[in-house]
């Protein structure tokens, strides 16, 4: 049997496993246990009238004829039971027990036959005692029955008294229904016994994993490790985990800045050195480059539970585009959405100050930026009036070193670094027509948990 992938559903079949097993054994041996006082009630009915039928044997091994109708023995044993004794010289019974053939379940004797008077037997005659039997009649009547042999000094009496199996069978199946659905009602609040276990014994792991979601997401730091015995080792090892990604993400990030500060100021100064030279735009792509591959560095470093103000840093990066395009009767406006992005500081200037600085080279008089909300996730769009790219290059424009419009001083960079950067936050960007003609480029950014905003 292959089981369920899940901790509640390899339970609950356990569980129902359990019950289907046990329900059924339960029913058999509360089935024996009614059969049996059932039957030890026949019984002690059964044994006073075989001491009634056992009264009227002499101690010669004769029948005491006077005593056996002054008694009315058959009278006081009852019709429905039918009854024999067997004498070495005679058989009387009840009208009901003409061929009564008998065979033990409890040792196996012989059926009850004509009785011969066995050879005389030194010391006092022994006493078999009374044994139970089942048997049928000569109608072929079930019979369960009471047998007793009485030792005289002419041999062997055996006297037998039965009734019809089904005054033992009727009360038992009368008291069968009730129990199967006694039983049913059983299974029925084991069911729901198991169910609301179920819900209350695994309610502290769903409660850890809403706990780990939350750090992810940056809404809690660390797992509570108050947690039952079973839980507590894997809590106290995920705040370790967490502590170490911590220290990782720092030390990442440092590198980065590190190599990013290392970096800079040789090739500002070759830039510097170089003035006109042709070479510098070499020393440019060089610098852009460093730029984009360190962004990507960063990747592996993405603080999740960082939270940045969206409308402050686009505000800020609008007005130093502003300044830089002043000359160019350029017009940047922006209308953003109050709300706070899951995203690194830096990583949000450099995102949309790449969008706006692209969007600004390429228009002919305006750029409009627009941040709207859109449930879990906020979307940043910046579209300018130029001239566009064609939808057949728009896959193509977002990769690495590509520049589909050689003029101006670009280097094929800006959209690769916002693609990667959103894509890291978990992000996307899509580039699409504006209106009137130009380029739309809408990034989608998570909004921040934390914030709640």
């Amino acid at each position: 049997m292959r089981l369920p992938r899940s901790i509640h559903g390899r339970m609950l079949a356990l569980s129902v496993a359990t019950t289907l097993v046990a329900l059924p054994v339960a029913g058999v041996a509360i089935g024996g246990v009614l059969e049996h006082f059932v039957t030890r009630n026949i019984d002690a009915r059964l044994s006073d009238k075989l001491r009634l039928a056992g009264a009227v044997v002499r101690a010669d091994g004769s029948i005491d004829k006077a005593l056996l109708e002054r008694a009315s023995v058959e009278t006081a044993i009852g019709a429905d039971t039918a009854w024999r004794i067997e004498t070495p010289t005679e058989t009387i019974g009840g009208a009901t027990l003409p061929g009564l053939v008998v065979r033990s379940d409890v040792d196996g004797t012989m059926p009850i036959g004509p009785l011969r008077a066995p050879p005389p037997r030194p010391g006092p005659p022994a006493d078999i005692g009374v044994q139970p039997f089942e048997g049928r009649l000569a109608d072929g009547t079930q019979v369960h029955g009471l047998r007793d042999t009485i030792p005289t000094t002419a041999g062997e009496v055996r006297i037998a008294v039965a009734i019809p199996r089904w005054q033992i069978d009727q009360p038992l199946r009368g008291a069968m229904l009730p129990l199967l659905a006694t039983l049913a009602i059983v299974a029925l609040v084991l069911a729901v016994a198991t169910l609301v276990q179920l819900r209350l014994g695994l309610r502290p792991l769903r409660a850890l994993r809403a706990r780990v979601t939350a750090v992810r997401e940056g809404r809690a730091d660390d797992v509570p490790e108050d947690q039952p015995d079973e839980l507590r080792p894997l809590a106290i090892e995920l705040n370790a985990l967490v502590r170490d990604n911590a220290a990782a993400l720092a030390s990442a990030r440092a590198s980065a800045a590190n190599l990013a500060h290392a970096l800079k100021t040789p090739v500002a100064t070759l830039a510097l050195d170089l003035g006109d030279d042709p070479r510098r735009r070499q020393v440019d792509r060089i610098d852009a480059t460093i730029r984009h591959h360190l962004s990507r560095a960063r990747g592996g470093a993405v603080d999740r539970r960082a939270a940045t103000a969206l409308k402050p840093a686009v505000e800020a990066l609008v007005a130093v585009v502003r300044a830089l395009h002043r000359g160019g009767g350029v017009t940047v406006a922006a209308d953003i959405a109050d709300a706070t992005v899951a995203v690194d500081a830096a990583d949000l200037d450099e995102l949309v100050g790449n969008l706006i600085d692209n969007a600004a080279r390429h228009a002919r008089s305006v750029v409009r930026v627009t941040g709207v909300r859109a449930g879990a996730m906020m979307r940043l769009s910046v579209g300018d009036d130029g001239p566009g790219i064609p939808a057949a290059d728009r896959a193509r424009a977002t990769d690495p070193g590509v520049r589909l419009d050689e003029r101006g001083d670009g280097h094929g960079f800006g959209l690769a670094i916002v693609r990667d950067l959103a894509a890291l936050y978990g992000g996307r960007l899509e580039l699409g027509e504006a209106d009137g003609g130009g380029l739309v480029a809408a990034v989608t950014l998570p909004v921040s948990a934390a914030a709640g905003t």
